[in-house]
């Protein structure tokens, strides 16, 4: 399908204010032409949520979900409209075992995910079993980033930036387009960051111990901690989301600064 834009002069400004945001020449923001982005299900419909034994899903683990996404709706409402902007909300997919998005087919093994395509932020809620189980990383705030990780994929979308790095990956190599993929998903633990800054000087949500919550679980999930558990080796040429060290280190940096400015992951030589 033909990339997905926010329509009029509303769009225009924000992928403006991005580029002013991150110090890129607007200019690369404002190509007009069809991106291809990611294949579209005309037919695809998410699975209805479900509940019971074994189904992963919980209303008080729903509850949770829909509030910390809530939570972020006002806090990226309030940065966008301090840019003179208007945010608009993503939708919330609770799904169970597997899921169709616009995006394609997706399976739990995937974990949370969202889809630029549809606007949706996808979450099986039992990966957060796994998250405390197989990861060793528990919290309600470990979970928390997770969600706020994919709503930073909303904002990348919302700005321009999925788009152009879509585009990019279509033009490079196989390993060149995993350090776009690199760089696009450490810039998401940055802003899940500056959402837990902000969200936390408006409502002081933080509590003892929640950010080294966080900090278990973006180290938890790093690919170098991933592939080291399933295969006994890393080869970081095929990493995707960055390592360990470099996912707490740019939800820290999000978490301390509070700007997008410091989120720019794709202006510097060391990520």
């Amino acid at each position: 399908m033909g990339r997905r834009t926010l329509g009029g002069g509303l769009g225009t400004i924000i992928l403006v204010l991005a580029a002013l945001y991150f110090g890129i020449d607007p200019s690369v923001f404002l190509d007009t032409g069809n991106v291809p982005s990611f294949p579209m299900d005309t037919q695809g419909r998410p699975q209805p949520r479900s509940s019971g034994p074994g189904s992963g899903v919980t209303d008080q683990a729903a509850d949770f979900v829909s509030v910390v996404l809530a939570d972020t709706e006002d806090t990226w409402r309030a940065i966008f409209a301090r840019a003179g902007a208007q945010y608009q909300d993503p939708r919330l997919v609770l799904f169970s075992g597997y899921v169709r998005s616009a995006c394609g087919l997706a399976q739990a093994a995937m974990g949370p995910f969202y889809c630029s395509a549809d606007w949706k932020v996808y979450i099986d809620l039992s990966f957060y079993d796994e998250l405390r189980s197989k990861f060793g990383a528990p919290g309600d705030f470990a979970q928390a980033y997770v969600i706020a990780h994919e709503v930073g994929h909303h904002v990348q979308n919302l700005l321009g930036i999925s788009d152009k790095v879509s585009a990019a990956r279509q033009r490079a190599g196989r390993t060149s387009g995993n350090q776009l993929s690199v760089r696009l998903e450490l810039q998401a633990d940055c802003l899940a960051g500056v959402w837990a800054n902000h969200a936390d000087r408006a409502r002081h949500i933080l509590e003892a111990g929640d950010v080294e919550e966080a900090l278990r679980a973006a180290s938890a999930i790093g690919d170098d901690r991933l592939q080291k558990q399933a295969t006994g080796y890393v080869i970081p040429d095929s990493f995707t989301h960055g390592s360990s060290e470099q996912r707490v280190r740019w939800f820290r940096r999000g978490l301390e600064r509070g700007e997008l400015k410091a989120c720019d992951t794709f202006a510097t030589d060391r990520l």
